[in-house]
């Protein structure tokens, strides 16, 4: 059954679930097991963090996602389609395990984050870019 985004134990569910799926997709799995060969014992965590501060309001979360992206895609260029396809797998298990407002907010957020992180990421290949 279904439930509501409310402790931090529903945030590891989802990371879990969610990073299950990335690893073995054809199109990201490559960016995790062959570009960036994470560390998950460090990276998950961390992941737990970003979410729990994003969706429960627990500020702990100090990293910066965009200077990792920007890196990322200076090794491996990032897509509009790698984006959809995180968008697409973030909310098909957002959909398989919790309902409710933080669930909508969850992909509200992952949707903000597509574009803001595309959009970066796009001016940052530009030779006039200023981190």
């Amino acid at each position: 059954m279904k439930k509501e985004i409310k402790t931090g134990e529903d945030i590891i569910t989802l990371v879990d679930a969610f990073y299950k799926k990335v690893l073995i997709d054809p199109l990201l799995g490559y960016f995790f097991n062959t570009v960036i060969k994470l560390n998950w014992e460090v990276h998950i965590p961390i992941m737990y963090k970003f979410w729990e501060s994003i969706l429960l309001n627990k500020g702990n979360y100090t990293g910066n996602p965009m200077i990792k992206h920007i890196q990322l895609d200076k090794k491996a260029t990032l897509l509009k389609e790698h984006f959809t396809q995180w968008i697409k797998l973030w909310e098909e298990t957002i959909d398989e395990y919790f309902t409710g407002e933080v669930a909508q907010e969850a992909k509200k957020r992952a949707q903000l984050m597509e574009y803001l992180m595309l959009s970066k990421i796009e001016k940052s290949r530009e030779s006039n870019f200023i981190q």
